[in-house]
This record gives structure tokens, C-alpha cells and sequence, in this order.
């Protein structure tokens, strides 16, 4: 996600679909999507009004932001470049209001459930157990768990950190604060055992469940995207969410405060990964071929992954039977016409290689 973002690039596409299988027409997946449309195009406007057109940032998949003091102030963690980025533009008590959203951000808890990103209200839960903990060290090199460290780090970060910058009429005051190194490696671990559970429940790969967790959301718990993609394994309510309900026996599709739950998200990620496996792509007999065509179903649909082939279902089942794994692998990463499905079955598979070891 890019950090600055013109209004009409904000707009989500009804028919974009990372990690789930083809867009299929249904009224009341498009009377919803319609509904997230205004409600992100009216925040962003809000945004827009308020900072300036140049600086609207709106949480991502990998982004975390959150905007607080009637728009006026914002948390961005970037999961990918491993920084947090506390800015305000209000004119009073600038300093006052950093040093409580730098406390609020170190201190929150790993329910995203609880907090609303497309709103400017107060509502974050300072918790026992922070959802940055062990990601975060303060000035004298301390993890941060409780509020008077985090006030106290607060207070070092105003009076040595603190930045300025204009943009259009506004000053921008702000502070960064970097991640630990291993800062991936500590959220994965938080979630290993709920993968765990996961890869037993639905015979899917820990490595893979991992490499697509990593290539989605950077392990943010947090993460959407702007075709309304949610949670950790980034799946959309009516696509993937209800094709794994009916596999599990389920009336309608998972809601949104379902898949912010993270074992809920998991689960529905890992179920969907084997629903790919054993029956959109369960005639690809090959094992390492037929990982190839579920990394690929993931981001852009199984129906997209053979008609790289053929067409016809059952002969592009046939033809991918009669190639080698290295030519399916070639085929998919150069001849999809999805150039991101294409990126993504390289990232995915990089990534679930460095998990295997």
C-alpha cells in the first residue's frame, strides 16, 4: 500500500478478489460491497478535508492506521517496512497529543475486533498483554508491557525524536519508532499454535498456511484491503468465507467480526486452502503441481488457474497431470494474465520454502 494515496485511486473495485476464488455475481455480496464503498469513500473524504489530498493513508493489509482527535491525529504501524509512525496536525497541544497516541498504540491489545479504522473514535483498549509486545523496545532497550514504561518512552521519543514537516497549510508533528528485526518472526510465532490446530483440522501444510499469512498481512491482525478482504489470511465474507460455511455445514457466510477473530480467520483461511486442494484442484494428481495451482486459486480463483491451461476443466486438469511441477510452475508465474497472482505464487512459495526449513 502506498503511504499517500489521491482520493480516486481509494475507490474498491467490486470485482477485485485477493485470496479468494472468481467473483461471482450475487445481489447481496454487491449491495454490501457497495455499502464498504461509501463507507471508505466517505472516510477518506473526511481525511481528505482535513489533512490534505496528498496525505490520505487508510489502513491496508499490511498497514495499520488509525486516526483519533477528530481526524486530527494517526497511528500508522507498516508491518512490511517495520515502523510505527505517530502524526498529528492539530494546532493545540500537539505534543499532548502524540504522547497519548504513542501510548495507546504501544499499549493495544491483538483484538481487531474492538477498534474501528474507519472512524476517528477514542476506541482503543489499553491491554495487559499488548498486541506490540516483544516487537517494541524503549530507549534503554526494554520490551513494553505496562503504561508507565510506555508513558515513559513516550516522553523520550517528544523531547529526541520529534520531527516537523509542512504540508499545504498544515504542520505536521511526528515521531517513528522501529520494530525489532525479527519483528515477522515474533507475530508468527503468537499464531503458530491456532496454525497448528488448523493444519491438523484440514491436512494443509503448517509452512503454507505460514507463507500465506506472511504474503496477505504480514501476520496483521488488522489487515483489509480495499476490496474488503479481512484479517490475517485476508478472506472476503461471501466468497471464500461462504464456500468454507457450506463446507463446514454452515447457513450463510462468516461476518466480519468472525473473521477479525484470529483462530475464526485461521480456521476459514486454512478450510478454503483445502477446499482448493481436495475439490477445485483436486484432479491435478501431482502434489508439488497441485500446491502450485492452490497458491495461485488463492489470490486470483481456481477457474482463472486452469484456463491458463485450458478452457475446458477436466483438460486442463489433464494437461497439467502430463506436465512436470517446474513447467507448471513456469506456466503460472509467466503466462496468468493476472500479473499479481503471478508475483504472488513466487512470494508465496519463496516464503514457504524459508518456513519449511
Amino acid at each position: 500500500m502506498k503511504k499517500l494515496l489521491p482520493l480516486i485511486l481509494l475507490t474498491p473495485l467490486l470485482i477485485s478478489c485477493s485470496s479468494k476464488k472468481d467473483f461471482e455475481y450475487k445481489e447481496e455480496y454487491v449491495k454490501d460491497t457497495n455499502g464498504f464503498d461509501i463507507l471508505v469513500g466517505q472516510f477518506a473524504h473526511n481525511i481528505e478535508n482535513i489533512w490534505g489530498l496528498r496525505e490520505v493513508l487508510i489502513a491496508g493489509p499490511k498497514d495499520y492506521v488509525k486516526y483519533t482527535d477528530q481526524y486530527q491525529t494517526r497511528s500508522h504501524i507498516n508491518f512490511d517496512a517495520g515502523s510505527i509512525t505517530i502524526e498529528t496536525i492539530s494546532p493545540v497541544e500537539p505534543t499532548e497529543r502524540l504522547h497519548k497516541a504513542i501510548v495507546d498504540t504501544l499499549l493495544m491489545g491483538d483484538d481487531p475486533g474492538s477498534i474501528n479504522l474507519y472512524s476517528d473514535s477514542n476506541d482503543i483498549q489499553i491491554s495487559k498483554e499488548p498486541f506490540l509486545y516483544g516487537q517494541v523496545l524503549d530507549n534503554s532497550g526494554e520490551s513494553i508491557r505496562w503504561e508507565w514504561r510506555a508513558r515513559h518512552f513516550a516522553d523520550y521519543l517528544i523531547q529526541n525524536k520529534l520531527q516537523k514537516r509542512q504540508s499545504g497549510l498544515h504542520v505536521i508533528w511526528s515521531v517513528t519508532i522501529q520494530l525489532v528485526p525479527n519483528h515477522l518472526d515474533k507475530r508468527a510465532h503468537k499464531y503458530l499454535p491456532i496454525v497448528r490446530k488448523a493444519s491438523i483440522k484440514y491436512g494443509i501444510d503448517e509452512s503454507l498456511i505460514l507463507a500465506i499469512m506472511q504474503t496477505e498481512s504480514s501476520f496483521n491482525p488488522y489487515a483489509v484491503s480495499h476490496s474488503d478482504a479481512l484479517g490475517l489470511m485476508q478472506v472476503m465474507q461471501h466468497t471464500a468465507g461462504k464456500d468454507v460455511f457450506r463446507m463446514q455445514g454452515k447457513p450463510g457466510h462468516p461476518s466480519r467480526s468472525y473473521l477479525f477473530d484470529p483462530e475464526n480467520n485461521i480456521d476459514a483461511g486454512t478450510a478454503y486452502l483445502s477446499i482448493l486442494q481436495n475439490t477445485y484442484l483436486g484432479e491435478i494428481k501431482n502434489i508439488t503441481s497441485r500446491r502450485y495451482a492452490v497458491i495461485t486459486a488463492y489470490n486470483g480463483g481456481a477457474g482463472s488457474v486452469l484456463r491458463v491451461f485450458s478452457n475446458d476443466k477436466k483438460k486442463a486438469a489433464q494437461k497439467i497431470n502430463s506436465m512436470e511441477p517446474g513447467d507448471v510452475y513456469e506456466t503460472l508465474t509467466n503466462k496468468h494474465p493476472s500479473a499479481e497472482s503471478r508475483r504472488y505464487l513466487i512470494k508465496v512459495n519463496k516464503a514457504q520454502k524459508n518456513y519449511r526449513r
